[in-house]
């Protein structure tokens, strides 16, 4: 798919260092990047700073652009996509991350932490019985009997990746389950 003589002409003005020409494209599509990128994100402020970074990568690297493979609109939205799914998963790791060594604490240091601790464990176990069967199961295989995601993947009959996938969305679901109580 070739790209419409209006892209091609931009295009070839931006390489030329013409502002007004990133301003116009600017002008003409910033409405579907940001909107994109706040379906993703669900954050107005993230959204806003990845239609920022998307026009400034277009302007810093105008000829990563090729006219000839595809429009501009879908060259830009396609950056907007990946940066915002980017910035999800990342979110996503550092939730898990932190909520990772609290879920699985092993000898308190002193008592009035082992009856915390204690708490938050019979919690967590009742959270993970509450999740559905798939996941709960690919979360027990690698957490609690410390299986890798090849192993879970074996263990359940299905491809490391669904594994990987379904571990993701128990660990998700706990986060979630766990910060309505607060744990």
């Amino acid at each position: 798919m070739e790209a419409p003589y209006d892209d091609r002409l931009l295009h070839q003005r931006v390489v030329g260092g013409d502002e007004s020409a990133l301003g116009e494209v600017y002008d003409r599509l910033s409405p579907l990047i940001f909107g994109l990128s706040l379906r993703v994100t669900r954050d107005r402020v993230i959204a806003e700073d990845i239609t920022q970074e998307v026009f400034l990568v277009f302007w810093e690297r105008p000829l990563a652009y090729d006219p000839g493979r595809g429009t501009l609109r879908a060259w830009l939205a396609t950056i907007a996509h990946r940066r915002a799914v980017d910035h999800v998963r990342a979110e996503e790791r550092r939730r898990v991350s932190a909520l990772g060594p609290r879920l699985f604490e092993r000898e308190p240091a002193r008592l009035e932490d082992g009856v915390l601790a204690a708490d938050e464990a019979e919690r967590v176990r009742q959270a993970v019985t509450e999740l559905p069967d798939g996941l709960r199961q690919a979360v027990e295989l690698a957490y609690y009997g410390g299986r890798t995601y090849r192993q879970v993947g074996e263990e359940l009959g299905v491809p490391e990746g669904t594994a990987k996938s379904r571990i993701r969305l128990a660990l998700r679901r706990l986060a979630d389950a766990l910060a309505e109580e607060e744990v």
